[in-house]
């Protein structure tokens, strides 16, 4: 099944990439990204990323290495107060006088 109608990626040509990358570095971490590059395209419109995910997501050997599954459990830049006051934005300073 073609995944990719600009660069004519099919869904065998991804699972032949990730199994390629797997047997290299066990350990490495699989992105759309790397894909594309393992098979000398680069993406184009973005319209198949969805599918492509979902290709990639199905495939036995696109699995986290083990000392990277926890980290979205950790708090993160966005969730984290880096330790500021309550109100230490500008806005919420003004509505607080």
């Amino acid at each position: 099944m073609i995944v990719c109608h600009c660069t004519n990626i099919s869904d065998h040509d991804i699972r032949a990439a990730i199994n390629w990358m797997r047997t290299a570095d066990p350990q490495t971490i699989i992105t759309p990204g790397k894909i594309y590059h393992a098979l000398g395209k680069s993406a184009d419109c973005g319209g198949c990323m969805p599918l492509f995910l979902d290709t990639m997501r199905s495939d036995d050997n696109l699995r986290v290495p083990m000392q990277l599954r926890a980290l979205r459990t950790r708090p993160t830049e966005e969730t984290h107060d880096e330790g500021r006051s309550q109100g230490y934005r500008i806005s919420q300073q003004i509505t607080a006088a």
